[in-house]
């Protein structure tokens, strides 16, 4: 059996009880059902040290941030500034959530970002418009199947370029 692919879910949130928390909840419920695959989740206000541990040690990374202002906020721009080589050869698959464009423009706006890290950014982003108003009280998507099979895409793709860029860096140094 082949080692499992260790996935950073990064909250690129740092309000306690918003909308990324649930997000975040159904997406890790989702991928955690995978079983080859091991998840690695963190808050970008976690200790700088551990962040950095975090993301070298992870085959993708998925982040899950808010659009602000058409953008993404400015503390998940601080934690990828922060670290340099632990980007290199990573595929980034994009969760985002906002008003009518559903975050879009902030993942739009961090595929320029994660370029000049040397990652590898899928094309399949899920975004969720309006995020309140698409989750119900207990936390699970109004729109289960949509979210699920968009999901399902998602992890597959960024899993494969996971897969992929594990073993070509296995074999040979990425070579920024």
């Amino acid at each position: 059996m082949a080692t499992p692919l260790t996935i950073a879910v990064v909250l690129a949130s740092t309000t306690p009880d918003g909308a990324g928390v649930r997000i975040a909840r159904w997406f890790e419920d989702r991928a955690g059902m995978l079983p080859d695959v091991k998840l690695d989740p963190i808050r970008i206000d976690a200790d700088p040290a551990l962040f950095a541990r975090v993301i070298a040690g992870a085959d993708a990374v998925v982040i899950i941030t808010p659009e602000y202002n058409h953008s993404f906020p400015g503390p998940l721009k601080t934690a990828i500034d922060q670290l340099r080589e632990e980007w290199f050869a990573t595929p980034i698959g994009f969760i985002t959530y906002g008003g009518i464009s559903g975050g879009l423009r902030a993942a739009e706006a961090l595929r320029v970002v994660f370029g000049e890290l040397h990652t590898v950014t899928i094309r399949e982003t899920i975004s969720f418009a309006d995020a309140r108003a698409a989750f119900d009280t207990d936390g699970a998507p109004i729109d289960r199947a949509g979210t699920d099979a968009a999901a399902a895409r998602f992890l597959e793709v960024l899993s494969w370029w996971a897969r992929v860029l594990r073993e070509a860096t296995d074999a040979t140094p990425y070579p920024a």
